[in-house]
């Protein structure tokens, strides 16, 4: 099945360059969230995200576990690690609004699959989709593991394999339990969970401020260093900290006014994730002495220590991390399952993915929550050294590809209008901005490293596998 144009003579363009639909042909059945091929609303548990809640999915899914790690794993570069973060928080809000305007234009579930498709057809789609969901499942299974650690300054578990291994899969089935209730409680423990994480997190680098030193930043530029290789080794490191910019797009057809609450939500969400991630590092660089932060395990519990003394830092802060992942894995596990699920619709995954029940798409969340929990286990048996950090970066290759497809798409939606019907000024800055984004996405896989590419392309080529088989069965199907 090929989207590409045919010569039916269309609709005026929109103002924003998009090319109108084909007169008299009918609007196609997924296209307004909420119709039939949507989901639709299901029952008492399933309910649709207004822009707060659209707001906090977007915020609590970019703000993970990696802020409680970061300011310890960039402070080697040098203070220059704060610069890379800025140039990231400027690519991901041109991801931001790019994935915005695409939403306008296809509120429907799925995201970047649903731009990828429309713009290039199937197989994009489908490597749009299948790079997601990788993204997802591996995601899910880094979040729990790194979990545990926290949970470990609360609940000692003495470094128990069997122990730590049942808490880690304990924390990904709790989120995935909620998400098979229904929208309803997904929505609930997110915006709860969000609230919990955001309100500390803003206190403690709002706070840091008015105890920073400057003589605790240390050297610009670690000594041996190039500016630009400590620049790109940085942000390699931070680039996982803005995976989730997409999430309300993603989960489209689940947000209420879609076409308008989408993109508010993916801005807001990722300003208010940028304004905690960059104030809590410059928080802690400004508390924690460089030469003792280089080292810290628990750069926020060290910054809660110096800022007000006693070691009640540590399991304050370990609470607030719990707090943090959990929300931050029952909202992916919702994203784990959207993708797959528009893609089934339209006979790219097994149609079992297409199945909803409350309003969320049971198949997708049980598939995904076994996989994630197999490579856990995967992950307690060989040992975490190397293997999962491996595995952590390729999530950041495998999410660049349909940042990549979407960014293409919509400058393929932009060029693609025609020239008098087109509000200039507009699309000078959609596509300024969509070239930005695109710039950034790249950057995203310079970023991962040549092992994590590699690694990321295996996956990739796996799929290719499954799209022949699904396309041999649509043709079969249609024969």
């Amino acid at each position: 099945m090929s989207t590409a144009p045919t010569p039916q003579a269309t609709a005026p363009a929109r103002q924003d360059g998009t090319p109108g639909r084909p007169q008299g042909a009918p609007a196609p059945l997924d296209t307004e969230p909420g119709g039939p091929r949507d989901g639709g609303q299901d029952g008492k548990h399933a309910r649709r995200f207004g822009l707060p809640v659209a707001t906090a999915l977007v915020m609590g899914n970019i703000i993970g576990g990696g802020i409680f790690l970061l300011p310890a794993s960039v402070a080697p570069y040098g203070t220059i690690s704060l610069v890379a973060f800025a140039v990231l928080t400027l690519g991901a809000i041109a991801l931001a609004l790019v994935f915005g305007r695409l939403a306008r234009r296809h509120p429907r579930t799925g995201g970047p699959y649903v731009y990828a498709r429309e713009a290039f057809g199937d197989f994009a789609g489908f490597l749009a989709a299948w790079s997601y969901w990788i993204t997802a499942w591996v995601s899910n299974a880094a979040l729990a593991v790194a979990a545990v650690g926290y949970l470990d300054v609360l609940i000692p578990l003495h470094g128990s394999t069997p122990a730590t291994l049942a808490a880690a899969l304990t924390l990904q089935w709790l989120p995935a339990l909620a998400n098979l209730a229904g929208t309803r409680y997904v929505g609930a423990v997110q915006l709860v969970a969000t609230v919990l994480k955001f309100v500390p997190l803003l206190l403690v680098a709002v706070g840091g401020l008015f105890f920073f030193d400057g003589d605790n930043l240390g050297p610009f530029l670690a000594e041996g260093d190039s500016a630009a290789g400590a620049l790109s080794a940085s942000a390699a490191i931070l680039l996982f900290s803005y995976l989730g910019v997409e999430s309300a797009a993603v989960s489209a057809g689940e947000v209420h006014d879609a076409r308008r609450n989408v993109g508010r939500a993916t801005v807001l969400g990722t300003l208010g994730a940028a304004a905690i991630y960059l104030l809590g590092t410059l928080a802690v660089f400004g508390t924690v002495g460089h030469d003792r932060l280089v080292d810290s395990t628990a750069p926020f519990s060290d910054a809660v220590n110096a800022m007000f003394g006693g070691s009640w830092g540590g399991t304050a802060i370990a609470c607030m991390a719990l707090v943090s992942m959990v929300g931050a894995l029952n909202g992916w596990t919702l994203l784990s399952a959207q993708t797959p699920y528009a893609a089934a619709r339209d006979g790219l995954f097994p149609q079992a993915f297409a199945r909803k029940r409350r309003g969320v798409p049971t198949v997708g969340v049980v598939v995904t929550v076994v996989l994630a929990s197999l490579l856990t286990v995967y992950n307690y048996t060989v040992g975490t050294e190397g293997v999962f950090k491996t595995l952590v970066l390729v999530t950041t290759f495998t999410a660049t590809v349909p940042y990549l497809l979407s960014s293409a798409a919509q400058i393929y939606f932009l060029a693609s209008g025609r020239p008098e019907r087109v509000d200039r000024g507009r699309l000078v800055r959609d596509t300024v901005l969509a070239g930005a984004a695109f710039a950034f996405s790249m950057w995203l896989v310079a970023g991962s490293g040549y092992a994590a590419v590699y690694q990321g392309v295996l996956f990739l080529f796996a799929g290719v596998l499954v799209y022949a088989w699904m396309a041999a069965r649509r043709n079969r199907a249609a024969a």
